[in-house]
């Protein structure tokens, strides 16, 4: 085993960095692809004239302070400054909005996928292409600003992501990995780029003709993984480590989406495999083997990190309400003076759940925090409720609250298996739901009614899977295809825990999503009871 001192004294770790939707963590990784060090920011979006959003102020600062720690990490364990490194890549929650004009300045302030104030641009797209465009895409937010006639959109030189607003102020290069350009607006998986023919179309809409800019001219490039995005500039490497220890001229790779890094991270970018990442927002991607033979509004198609076509169930909630309620048994527990560490809480009370009626007993929760287009919604309450005579317990609240957090993700995978029948050896799963081992593996084995497998490195997620697309732009051997590098270099071996679906836990969240879907007038009535 080679000695993360000395990698890193000579300048050869890869960084990966991800903006997640409550925290951005970077992951620092030897040649062997091992994490060496970490570093984190918590943060949260604000709810700012009815639009979800994160100032640049709290882009930038979160930035700087999670690569500090990253570094304060390197520095206890290690002893040394990180000046040099091999490459480096920038990730973030995919979709949205955020538009330029030609001074470089931001027009409105960055709208994020959270936000489901896009209904009708969606629906009229999704109708021009014949090809499913959801409400957070960024295309969308697009044609609704021009629906909506804002005045800003005239002034549009260039629109892109998050990942994409910051590789580009720290490299210069307006360009998206191709799985995050994917949630920017349809790709044709043969030509690894824009679909030609839906970029037309666009441009044809009588709404659009009389802006002076063309959506092909202000669209980021797309880059398929193995490129080289440009380099850290001197002043990029000031702006990201403000002890100015970080040299520039460090290999960027293409920035990508939470997509593509989990895809990565859990070595699913083949053929029939598939991944479930679960934190704030959950989604569900399984790599094609051939087209789906309808439209569904409910799976979008996006791509792996090398353009490869991927069905996708987004869904904008999971583990917000989730961690609501733990933390009121914190304060509950708090209040006794019961000093409780918070990753046994939430092992405690998840583990707990398995001794819950299969069904909940009766009990449904909604963990609806933002609107959640696959069941009709454009905003959300968190909601719980039971029937009077139902088991009220500590484990069957648990759980109720477990399966609220994939619910909406199984409507839409029922779709995708049952309907299209399509095909997928074995699921991965990676993000805080899989944390406490076993518990949120059996709950998605029972939702998706497939074998669900956890890797060791599953809770290092997006950011591991960053790190890992940019040491495969810096290392890869000529000609070596990514699944290949991944199988070979970073997965030799590995298959995981692996879990099958229990045939009493399918029934009994089949017959929870009957109670959830007969439910779902209520979450509405809530919705329109209780206005923002």
């Amino acid at each position: 085993m080679s000695d993360p001192r000395e990698i890193i004294e000579r300048g050869e770790a890869v960084l990966g960095i991800e903006f997640g939707s409550t925290r951005i963590k970077a992951v620092l990784i030897d040649e062997e692809h091992r994490p060496i060090a970490t570093g984190a920011h918590d943060w949260q979006n604000q709810l700012v004239d009815g639009i979800w959003t994160y100032s640049l102020e709290a882009i930038w600062g979160g930035l700087q302070d999670c690569y500090q720690k990253m570094t304060e990490d390197v520095m206890e364990k290690y002893g040394v400054a990180v000046k040099k490194l091999a490459a480096i890549g920038f990730s973030g929650m995919m979709h949205g909005y955020m538009a330029f004009n030609e001074k470089d300045e931001l027009l409105v302030p960055f709208r994020t996928w959270r936000n489901t104030i896009t209904a009708e641009a969606a629906a009229e797209l999704t109708e021009v292409f014949s090809f499913n465009i959801p409400q957070r895409w960024s295309i969308a937010h697009l044609y609704q600003a021009v629906l909506n006639d804002e005045p800003h959109v005239k002034d549009i030189a260039y629109f892109t992501t998050l990942a994409g607003y910051i590789h580009w102020t720290l490299t210069g290069e307006k360009v998206l990995g191709i799985g995050e350009a994917s949630g920017m607006f349809p790709i044709d998986s043969k030509t690894r780029d824009y679909d030609k023919t839906m970029l037309e179309k666009f441009e044809a809409l009588e709404k659009v003709q009389k802006y002076p800019w063309k959506l092909s001219q202000i669209l980021p490039k797309a880059l398929s993984a193995g490129e080289q995005a440009g380099v850290l500039s001197e002043e990029g490497a000031r702006k990201l480590d403000v002890t100015g220890n970080l040299e520039g001229g460090i290999p960027v790779a293409p920035p990508e989406g939470d997509a593509g890094t989990g895809m990565t991270a859990t070595n699913s970018v083949a053929v029939r495999t598939g991944n479930v990442s679960a934190g704030t927002s959950v989604f569900a991607m399984v790599v094609l083997e051939e087209e789906l033979k309808a439209v569904h509004e409910e799976l979008d198609m996006v791509t792996t990190p090398v353009g490869d076509a991927v069905a996708m169930v987004h869904c904008n909630n999971c583990t917000s309400d989730l961690n609501a309620w733990v933390g009121l048994f914190k304060e509950f527990a708090d209040t006794f003076g019961m000093s409780v560490d918070m990753n046994e809480l939430y092992g405690t009370l998840y583990r707990k759940a398995l001794e819950g009626e299969k069904d909940c007993g009766c009990l449904v929760a909604f963990n609806c925090f933002s609107g959640e287009p696959v069941v009709g919604l454009n905003e959300g309450r968190p909601l719980f409720v039971r029937k009077p005579d139902a088991e009220f317990s500590l484990a069957n609240f648990m759980r109720s609250h477990l399966y609220a957090s994939l619910a909406t993700l199984k409507m839409g995978c029922d779709i995708l298996f049952k309907e299209e029948n399509v095909k997928v050896d074995t699921l991965y799963g990676h993000g805080g739901l899989f944390k406490t081992k076993g518990v949120g593996q059996s709950i998605l084995a029972a939702a998706m009614n497939a074998p669900v497998a956890v890797m060791e490195t599953a809770g290092e997620g997006g950011p591991w899977g960053m790190a890992i697309l940019a040491a495969y732009m810096a290392k890869k051997d000529e000609n070596e295809a990514f699944d290949a590098y991944l199988n070979n270099k970073v997965f030799a071996g590995q298959t995981g825990s692996v879990m099958e679906p229990d045939p009493e836990d399918v029934k009994g969240f089949d017959a929870y999503i009957e109670s959830y879907r007969a439910a779902l007038e209520a979450e509405k009535a809530a919705v329109k009871a209780l206005p923002l």
